[in-house]
This record gives structure tokens, sequence and C-alpha cells, in this order.
């Protein structure tokens, strides 16, 4: 028993040189290719092997002849491990710098696509994950490429908007300058219309800027959606009446939600507005409220006659007024954009489908 412990405690020690050394060279090769690692990793295992035979041996525990016919047979062993510690090594190499290759597209705006050519585990749950990166990365490039466009149709379309009132005031001004006109209280009132349309204008501007930079600023508290939407029909009867357009809310119900009071109202305002100008006269826009299975929705449907089912994705799209039409009072298309960025600011989401007759919006929020 005392032989086979001493065997065994030469053979360890030779083990841990050889490791030691092993592991001293990998820590110095750690920067170079897998392959010299697989081949370090080789030699350290048949190094171990030789050097606690040769530990025994040095104790006299094997002849001169044993002892030649070991070392030979480690030699051998390791000669074969080393030329398949380079062989796989080299496909390991091979598999990575295809992957790197194929990666190289996404600085390009293309997309990734994996290697054809198996590969090891790792290799393979890297290619996975590259391509996920480069599904989202697409799909953030189609977006920003739709952001862009929908900027640059909002530049041209607010400057259209801004300089049709504009050229309107300085017309009017020019007429009371040079003492013109016979009506002057009829001009001032009708500056001062174009004064607050432009007013409206920035601040719609203003705010949607705010929800795209992420800095609209929410102070929530417990509210009835049946107060707001109660207020929001009293401040859009005004405009109804002007209109021909009947107000309709008799399916409100008391649901209570966290929410920024003030934010909502421009909401509903927003909502009513746009319901109330595209419902022709005689028409109904009704308003109702009550509690789904997703939370506490709110509804504005009005008689519009429907929107294109090709039109349906893009209505609270930046800019988008739904006809191809860019002059007053179609709008600047800021409207139904700031309702949906409110409303998301909320954790909720806005929608809009079709309606027999017209379309309906609903608001969906979270239940307090």
């Amino acid at each position: 028993m005392t032989d086979f412990l001493l065997i065994a405690l030469f053979a360890l020690g030779g083990a841990v040189c050889a490791g030691a050394a092993g592991a001293l060279a990998l820590r110095l090769l750690r920067r170079r290719s897998v392959t010299v690692s697989l081949a370090v990793v080789a030699v350290v295992a048949v190094t171990a092997m030789l050097a606690g035979t040769l530990a025994v041996a040095r104790a006299m525990f094997l002849s001169p002849h044993d002892l030649t016919v070991v070392t030979l047979v480690v030699a051998m062993a390791a000669l074969v491990s080393l030329a398949t510690a380079l062989l796989m090594g080299r496909w390991v190499v091979a598999r990575s710098r295809d992957l790197a290759l194929a990666a190289r597209d996404f600085g390009d705006d293309g997309s990734f696509a994996a290697p054809p050519a198996p590969a090891t585990a790792e290799l393979s749950a890297l290619a996975a994950e590259l391509a996920a990166t480069s599904a989202r990365l697409t799909a953030s490039r189609e977006r920003e490429r739709a952001l862009e466009s929908s900027r640059r149709e909002l530049v041209a379309w607010i400057s259209h908007d801004l300089r049709t009132p504009l050229a309107g005031l300085r017309a009017m001004a020019e007429a009371l300058e040079d003492g013109v006109v016979d009506d002057p209280a009829r001009y001032h009132r009708r500056i001062r219309t174009e004064v607050e349309r432009l007013d409206t204008m920035v601040g719609d501007l203003f705010e949607l800027s705010r929800i795209h930079a992420g800095a609209l600023e929410l102070t929530p508290s417990r509210i009835s959606l049946r107060d707001l939407a109660a207020d929001a029909l009293l401040g859009a009867d005004p405009l109804a009446r002007e209109r021909g357009v009947r107000l309709v809310g008799e399916e409100i119900a008391h649901v209570p939600v966290d929410v920024d009071g003030k934010e909502m109202t421009r909401v509903l305002a927003n909502l009513l507005v746009n319901a109330i100008r595209h419902t022709p006269a005689d028409g109904t826009v009704a308003v109702a409220v009550g509690q789904g299975a997703d939370g506490a929705v709110l509804s504005v449907t009005d008689a519009c006659g429907g929107i294109p089912d090709e039109d349906l994705p893009r209505v609270f799209d930046t800019g988008w007024r739904g006809s191809p039409a860019r002059t007053p009072p179609s709008g600047a298309g800021l409207g139904l954009a700031i309702v949906r960025g409110i409303v998301e600011a909320h954790s909720g989401r806005a929608e809009v489908r079709n309606v027999p007759g017209g379309c309906r919006f609903e608001v969906t929020l979270p239940l307090a």
C-alpha cells in the first residue's frame, strides 16, 4: 500500500509541475490563436504523464527498459495529441474567421447571415445571437428611415402651414398701415385668430419635441375618466355647435386611473377636435368610457366615413393628415402624434379602427 501511495505522490508531483508550466504558458500566450492554446493543452497533458513517469523512475520503481518503453509510448501519444490539437485549432479558427467575415456586414448597413459550414456549439450560439442582433438593427434602421422621412415631411408641411398665415398677417398689417381698410376691427379680429392658430401650432411642436426627446414629465394622480371626459365634452361643445355636430356622452362609466390630468385632458381634446373637424354637419361624435380586459378604455367615435385600410397604420404618425391637401384647416398633423406619445408615456396604447359610418379612436390605460 505504501508503494502505491508513493507512486501516486510522485506522479501527482510531476503532473502538478507540468500543469503549472502549462498554465504559465497559456497566460503568456492568451492573446494568440486558439490553435496555440489547444496545442499547449495537448502538450501539457502528455508532459504531465511523462513527468510522473520520470519521477517514478528516479525513485527506482521502473527498470531502464521499462522506462524506455513508457517514454516511447508517451512520445507517440504526444505526437498524435499534438497533431489532433493543431487540426482542431485550425478548424475552430477557420469557423471563427468565417463568422468574423459575416459580421463585417453590420457596419455596411447589411444583414448578418450565419456561415453555412458547421461550427462548435459556442460558435453556433454566437452566430444565432448575431443573427438576432442583425434583425434588431435592421428593424431599427427601418424605423430610423421612417422617422427621418416623417421629419422631412413634417418640416415641409409646417413650413407651408406657417408661410400661409404669415403671408396673410403681412398683407393685413400692410393694409392697416396704408389706411386702405374700411373695417379695421375685422382685420384686428382676423389677425388675432391667425396669431392664436400660430401659437397653437408652436405649442404642438414643443409638446411633440418633448415627447420625442423623452423629456415629458408626468405628474400622475388618481382621476376618474368620467370626470376627464365630461370636462373635455364641455370644452369641445362650442366648436361642435359652430360646425353643427352633435356630441354624445351617454356611455361614460366611473373608471379610476392614475394619470397626469393635464396631459390626458390634452389627449381627449385632440381626439374630440379631430373627430369634430372630420364629421360633417348633423353628424354625431360619441364619447364612451368603460373597463376592458386590458384596462380602462376611452373611445371617441366620429362620422368621417372611415379611413382607407392602407392609411390606418399611419394615422398616429407625425405629420400625417389623411389627405394630400397641405393647407389649413387640415392642420399640421401633430394632434394624433401627440395623443399616441402621451398615452404611451402612461404605459397605455392608442388605436384606431373603422366602424360603420366612421372610425373609432380608442385609448387604453392601466387601471388604478
